[in-house]
C-alpha cells in the first residue's frame, strides 16, 4: 500500500547550471575550463555552483518523492508543458524561474525554493529544501497561505495571446526604432520609439523602477534640481504604493508545529503583487512630423486597456518577464490589447 500523501503530481521545475550550459556550447569540462580561465575567471566557482545545485534537486527529489508522484520538468520545456489541475509546483529557483513557471500556471500553487541561500537573495523563493518535507504537506491540506498575483496579458488580434508576470515588452527584436499606434482611451498617438513595457506590481521593483530612475537622473542633470521618482512615488494612492518599501524583506522563521521553521516573509510590500493596475513606460520616444510624445507613461486597467496597432513591417515582437525566446510575432496588421490578465498566479508563502 502505498505511503504518498497525495496520487497528484508534484512537478519539480529544475534549470541548468552555468556550468551545464558551459557544457553544452563547449562539449566537456576541460574545455569549458579552458575558456573560463584563459579569460582570467575563477572556474571553481562554476563548478561549486553546479554542485550545490546539483545537491539540491537530488534532495529534493527525495523529500517529494516520499509525499507523491515526482515528475522533473527542465525550464526550456515549460512553455510547452501541460500543466494538471491538480498539480503542486514547486520551483528550485532563482527568481526568474519562478516569474517564467509561473506565467503558464492557472490555479496550481507554486512553491519557491532557494536552493543556495548563500548565493541567491530570492523575493519570490521564501523556502529552502530542508522546508519541503513541512511545507508541501500543509500544500495539500491547503493549510499554507497563498498570496495572488496580478499577471499581465497581451491579447492580439489573430488570436495569441502572452501573459507577464513581471513585465511585457513591445518593440522590435534589433535595435532599429519600433513604429506603432498607441491608443489609451481617447488619447491616439503615432510613435517611434526603443520599444514599450507594461510592468506589474510584482514587477514594479524591476524594469520600471530601473526606467524611472533612468528619467529622475536625467532631469536632475538638466534642471540641476534633486529629483526622485520610483513606483511607490507615483501618484497619490497608487497601485504600486508600499509600506516601508525601502526596509526590503523581514525575513524570520516561524513555527510549523515541528522543531524546525519555514521562512517569514512578513514585509507587506507584497500587497503590491495583486495590484489590479499596470504601468506603461515608452524607451526613448522620438518626436517627428509624423510621431509624437505626448503618451509615454499612464496606468493600465481592466476597463482601461493599452491598445497598440504595429506599423513594423518585420522582426516587431511583444515577449514578457525578459524571455526573447518565447514570444509572438508583432508585425504590421497586428494589433495588442494590453491590460491585467483574467488569471491569476498564485504563490506560496
Amino acid at each position: 500500500m502505498s505511503s504518498r500523501m497525495t496520487e497528484h503530481k508534484i512537478i519539480l521545475v529544475k534549470r541548468k547550471t552555468r556550468l551545464e550550459e558551459l557544457i553544452v556550447r563547449y562539449n566537456t569540462v576541460q574545455q569549458a575550463r579552458f575558456f573560463i580561465e584563459r579569460l582570467g575567471a575563477d572556474f571553481s566557482d562554476y563548478v561549486l555552483e553546479d554542485e550545490n545545485y546539483r545537491r539540491a534537486v537530488a534532495t529534493a527529489t527525495s523529500e517529494l518523492t516520499a509525499l507523491g508522484r515526482v515528475q522533473i520538468v527542465e525550464r526550456e520545456h515549460v512553455p510547452n508543458f501541460i500543466f494538471g489541475e491538480q498539480d503542486t509546483v514547486v520551483v528550485l529557483g532563482q527568481d526568474g524561474l519562478v516569474a517564467n513557471t509561473l506565467k503558464y500556471l492557472t490555479e496550481q500553487p507554486l512553491i519557491g525554493v532557494n536552493p543556495d541561500p548563500l548565493r541567491w537573495d530570492g523575493v519570490l523563493l521564501p523556502f529552502i529544501v530542508s522546508d519541503l518535507r513541512w511545507v508541501v504537506p500543509d500544500v495539500f491540506v491547503r493549510r499554507r497561505p497563498i498570496k495572488e498575483v496580478t499577471l499581465a496579458k497581451a491579447q492580439l488580434n489573430d488570436g495569441q495571446s502572452l501573459y507577464a508576470v513581471n513585465d511585457l515588452f513591445i518593440g522590435r527584436k534589433t535595435h532599429v526604432s519600433a513604429r506603432y499606434e498607441l491608443r489609451l482611451e481617447d488619447q491616439v498617438e503615432q510613435q517611434s520609439s526603443s520599444g514599450i513595457i507594461v510592468s506589474t506590481g510584482l514587477g514594479a521593483t524591476g524594469w520600471l523602477t530601473s526606467v524611472l530612475a533612468g528619467a529622475a537622473g536625467i532631469v536632475s542633470s538638466a534642471t540641476q534640481r534633486p529629483v526622485s521618482l520610483t513606483p511607490d512615488q507615483l501618484v497619490p494612492g497608487a497601485a504600486f504604493r508600499q509600506e516601508g518599501a525601502a526596509e526590503g524583506w523581514k525575513r524570520g522563521r516561524i513555527s510549523n508545529g515541528s522543531d524546525h521553521g519555514v521562512d517569514d516573509y512578513s514585509q507587506d510590500n507584497r500587497a503590491t503583487w495583486s495590484s489590479p493596475s499596470l504601468y506603461f513606460t515608452v524607451r526613448e520616444p522620438f518626436p517627428s512630423r509624423t510621431t509624437a510624445t505626448d503618451l509615454v507613461f499612464g496606468q493600465v486597467e481592466a476597463e482601461k486597456p493599452l491598445r497598440i496597432a504595429s506599423q513594423m513591417p518585420e522582426h516587431g515582437v511583444i515577449f514578457s518577464d525578459g524571455v526573447e525566446s518565447d514570444f509572438l510575432e508583432f508585425n504590421a496588421g497586428i494589433e495588442a490589447i494590453i491590460g491585467p490578465a483574467e488569471k491569476k498566479g498564485h504563490l506560496i508563502v
